[in-house]
């Protein structure tokens, strides 16, 4: 089975296609001929990930599954929840988002956060959404050079290190982007023949 992850962020691609099944081969965007930046223009993580997705279905026609996630600070109010990529502006840079973050939460003896990764699967003319929570907090220092985005200052929950720290085996079995994966797979796995 093809499937198109609507994405051209290497490190998610690499860290799904490590958790699925070997019958199912992932197309990037770009080996489906798409440089486009889709747009996230949506006000919810789900709306980002339906928006792709469904991007993907009308304009090329393929099977595929796209993700938005977000991290989202109880002391914020959320945030910067839909706007994690961009917390510290256009440019994307996550070590920018990270110390405005870091700023954001001097004050703060609440430091409780979570991630959460929503998958919009459209197959064969139906849209499945899937949903994936880690919950943990933010350290006040960077620490770990694994992962990408917030993960050098995300303690999972019941965990001594960061997401930073852990290999992409140890990250996959606790992570937003795992668990939702894991739905996937499971739905996969129960509906289709693979």
């Amino acid at each position: 089975m093809k499937l198109v992850f609507a994405s051209n962020n290497k490190n998610k691609i690499s860290e799904i296609q490590q958790m699925l099944p070997k019958e199912i081969t992932l197309l990037s965007l770009e080996d489906i001929g798409c440089f486009v930046d889709i747009p996230e223009t949506a006000n919810t993580i789900e709306g980002n990930a339906i928006l792709k997705a469904n991007y993907i279905t009308e304009k090329y026609g393929y099977n595929c599954f796209a993700d938005d996630t977000g991290l989202e600070v109880d002391a914020l109010n959320g945030e910067p929840g839909v706007y994690s990529a961009r917390y510290a502006g256009e440019q994307k840079n996550s070590e920018d988002n990270m110390n405005k973050l870091l700023s954001e939460l001097q004050d703060k003896n609440n430091r409780s956060a979570n991630f959460k990764t929503v998958i919009a699967l459209n197959i064969n003319n139906t849209q499945h959404l899937f949903t994936g929570i880690a919950k943990g907090t933010i350290i006040e220092h960077k620490k770990g050079n694994q992962g990408f985005g917030y993960d050098p200052i995300f303690l999972p929950e019941n965990y001594e290190k960061t997401f930073a720290e852990m290999n992409l085996d140890e990250k996959a079995t606790l992570s937003h982007r795992g668990k939702a994966t894991k739905e996937l797979i499971t739905f996969l796995n129960n509906n289709y023949t693979l």
